[in-house]
């Protein structure tokens, strides 16, 4: 028997520094970290003892034997990843704590509240003469972990757990609901705290810059995961197209561009039934909007192959899962580069590659048995297609696409051939772009911090800047997820314990006691942590009675009005 990882999987790493064979991979230290889809159990030098299972802070470790049908494809995903890696490729990461001096004490302030600010903190706090200030425009923490993360993936959202414990900490104290920015600038920051870290996310989308990209009907992915999700900024903003619209051909159909992760989040959650979203913490409007919605099908377009496809295989085997939702791919839409072929002809393909390409297969073969099942809700998977018009008049009618071909591994170009896709509905999934934080460097071209070694530069390859770091995806940019932040937090975390202890860091000329009277006095309604675990508890406590996570709070107004119920 051995134990095997699902597709909760965070890539936190947590398993891989308790495993005693260093069977999980691959561990931090090995260079395939940074890009994995998941995490690994070879199956031949697992020796079954479960220490993995209780450090998972998402449950996305079982025992061979205790898989159910769901999960059963994930036996043959982890042990394909050792087809081509091995089990010696380095030990576990250790995370040695730089000597800081037990006279002085230093306090950082964190701007950000994702997993990339939490693990820094979680870092920083271990330390006793380290204190952490957090600081967050929103009233709730953690980020895309609750404004990000699809409603029906809750074990994902497990990482909270870790987070809960870390704000408890005596040495942590939150400032939510505060704008850096408005409330409190940057050098008002820098003036009170020995180190200040941003971990600001990358919070706007990209544009695909083609004609109809604003027309009604059409609207980033970004916006609708936050709608959907409950981020107070979006709650009113409902991107489907009105209920009472007249119906059209195209009415049942939403063409999703792109197709990473998020944008298959966005096609189930287009498609789920009632019934299965109304058991997660789904926002209670985006649910009555979905229920009244005509979707029927979403097409999910890549202007890659499938060898290119940017969505993970845990994620992609996971909708053979979904009731009474069809995946359709046609198999002449499964065209490899000519050195795809080549690898995967003489066994030398890259493993998680040709695991996509295996599980596509699989999908694509039962192609001709879905021919006249339209009456049932379906994915359609296009490759090597990319728009080129968003079409119609007064709101979105379809989509006009060229034909793409490989000119080289990896590399497409257009064909002359194009064709249109009737819809009601485009989502714009090509990804997430950061946006200048006031009063530091920001690098306009990569749309992120530049940094060297998580400390901010005053620009891309220049001097650093004393006591400023950044750490996330605002730092590398919108790449990889909770694990990856991980170990981006952890880094920052280090630098910043590094230049305390070879005393680095400026000192600060004013006290940040003051703080929460400046904000105030800015018009900022101050929520600490008290004022989160009664948003909290009060979501957790309406969820109980239906049966489900938690209900959420949507709009600030309400958040508010709970956080300070006690009139602080």
């Amino acid at each position: 028997m051995a134990h095997v990882i699902t597709r909760p999987c965070c890539n936190d790493g947590s398993c891989v520094e308790v495993c005693p064979v260093n069977c999980i991979h691959p561990t931090p230290d090995e260079d395939d970290f940074l890009t994995a889809e998941m995490l690994y159990i070879d199956p031949a030098t697992c020796i079954d003892c479960g220490a993995c299972i209780d450090e998972c802070p998402v449950g996305a470790i079982y025992p061979d034997d205790e898989l159910d049908a769901a999960d059963e494809p994930f036996l043959q995903i982890n042990a394909d990843y050792y087809n081509d890696h091995d089990v010696d490729g380095g030990l576990a990461h250790s995370s040695a704590v730089p000597r800081v001096p037990s006279d002085r004490t230093l306090r950082v302030a964190i701007v950000g509240a994702g997993p990339a600010a939490f693990y820094a903190a979680t870092a920083l706090t271990d330390i006793r003469q380290v204190s952490v200030d957090m600081f967050d425009r929103l009233p709730t923490p953690y980020g895309l972990v609750r404004a990000g993360v699809a409603p029906d993936h809750p074990k994902t959202k497990g990482v909270e757990t870790s987070f809960a414990r870390t704000e408890k900490r005596r040495n942590f104290t939150y400032h939510l609901n505060v704008d850096v920015g408005t409330h409190i600038t940057h050098d008002e920051l820098a003036e009170r705290y020995g180190a200040v870290l941003y971990a600001v996310g990358a919070p706007h989308d990209r544009h695909l810059g083609i004609p109809g990209e604003d027309l009604p009907g059409s609207f980033p992915a970004t916006e609708f995961v936050a709608w959907y999700n409950g981020h107070p900024e979006f709650a009113g903003r409902n991107p489907l197209p009105a209920a009472d619209r007249p119906s059209t051909a195209d009415a049942g159909r939403a063409v999703v561009i792109g197709n990473g992760n998020v944008a298959l989040d966005v096609a189930r959650v287009l498609l789920e039934d009632g019934e299965t979203l109304a058991a997660t913490d789904i926002a209670d409007h985006a649910l009555a909007a979905l229920n009244e919605s005509p979707i029927r099908e979403v097409v999910v377009m890549g202007r890659r192959g499938i060898e290119n496809a940017a969505f993970t295989n845990a994620e992609f085997v996971s909708l053979a899962d979904l009731d009474g939702i069809d995946v359709v791919i046609d198999p002449a839409e499964l065209v490899l580069s000519d050195s795809t072929q080549r690898a995967l002809d003489d066994g030398s393909l890259d493993s998680t590659i040709a695991t996509k390409i295996r599980l596509a297969r699989e999908f694509a073969a039962r192609f001709d048995e879905l021919d006249g099942l339209d009456e049932r809700r379906r994915i359609v998977f296009r490759f090597l297609a990319s728009p080129v018009e968003i079409t119609g008049d007064d709101a979105v009618t379809g989509v006009r696409c060229v034909r793409n071909e490989y000119t080289a591994p990896g590399a497409v170009a257009p064909t002359a051939e194009q064709f249109d896709t009737a819809a009601s509905v485009v989502v714009r999934s090509v990804g997430y772009r950061g946006r200048p934080v006031p009063g530091i460097p920001f690098d306009a071209e990569r749309a992120v911090v530049p940094s060297t070694d998580a400390r901010v530069t005053d620009g891309p390859g220049g001097d650093v800047v004393p006591g400023l770091y950044v750490a996330g995806w605002i730092r590398r940019g919108p790449t990889g997820g909770i694990g990856r932040n991980r170990m981006c937090g952890e880094e920052a975390a280090a630098a910043i314990l590094a230049d305390f202890a070879g005393g680095a860091l400026p000192e600060p000329a004013k006290s940040a006691d003051d703080v929460a009277d400046l904000v105030a006095a800015r018009g900022a309604r101050h929520v600490g942590i008290d004022g989160w675990q009664r948003i909290d508890a009060a979501e957790r406590a309406a969820g109980k009675e239906g049966g489900r996570r938690r209900v959420k709070l949507v709009t600030s107004e309400e958040l508010e009005a709970v956080a300070l119920a006690d009139g602080t």
